[in-house]
């Protein structure tokens, strides 16, 4: 590992407290890279049995194994070393992380929750608004990715948090047999809120 807390070679940012779901994207996208990832969390996490036909493939997976195992040990901080000290593979070490990083998240996800249900238009402009509930949105995803928010439920909530006298005019949008994505809905909102404003200058 070099002083600049990336690991050796890789260009990763070394594995903190902090960055777990950027470093894991990045890490499995490497191992893929480097066709180490079936033994990591594919379909080969499990060496082959003691029988002596399989002495050559047990061998093998132990070598590739080891070089995934080495390839995650220099790929985090010094502190988390005690966390996988005993692990007896790449796939330990894998699922270690996983469940160190993943069990805290529930307080913040709620806290999140609660914010995006009651988030209005207020005083902020239609592009404010937009990107204030997606990126609500998109941080509950990432800690979420099994209930991850769509598009469609994105529309709903901006919708429902609109000032009032933008209603008709989504009310119309809402007719049209072909609907406009969720960026050009905010396009079309964004010129409604600027011919209004001329209107009123």
């Amino acid at each position: 590992m070099d002083l600049g807390g990336r690991a050796n070679g890789l260009g990763i940012e070394l594995l903190n407290q902090s960055n777990y779901k950027v470093w894991k994207t990045c890490m499995e996208s490497y191992l893929v890279g480097e066709d180490l990832w079936e033994v990591v969390n594919g379909s080969n996490t499990s060496p082959p049995t003691d029988a002596s036909e399989n002495s050559n493939a047990r061998k093998k997976w132990k070598q590739i194994n080891a070089k995934a195992e080495f390839i995650l040990k220099r790929s985090i901080s010094h502190n988390l070393f005690d966390h996988i000290i005993r692990c007896k593979s790449a796939h330990e070490i894998w699922r270690t992380f996983d469940r160190l990083f993943n069990k805290k998240d529930e307080a913040r996800l709620q806290i999140l929750e609660n914010e995006l249900a009651n988030t209005t238009q207020g005083n902020l402009s239609i592009a404010e608004y937009f990107l204030k509930v997606k990126n609500l949105c998109s941080e509950i995803s990432l800690l979420n990715p099994d209930e991850a928010i769509s598009e469609a439920r994105i529309r709903r909530i901006i919708i429902r948090g609109l000032k009032p006298e933008y209603i008709p005019f989504v009310t119309s949008i809402q007719v049209w047999v072909q609907q406009p994505s969720l960026e050009e809905f905010g396009n079309l909102l964004s010129s409604k809120e600027l011919l209004a404003k001329q209107m009123a200058g």
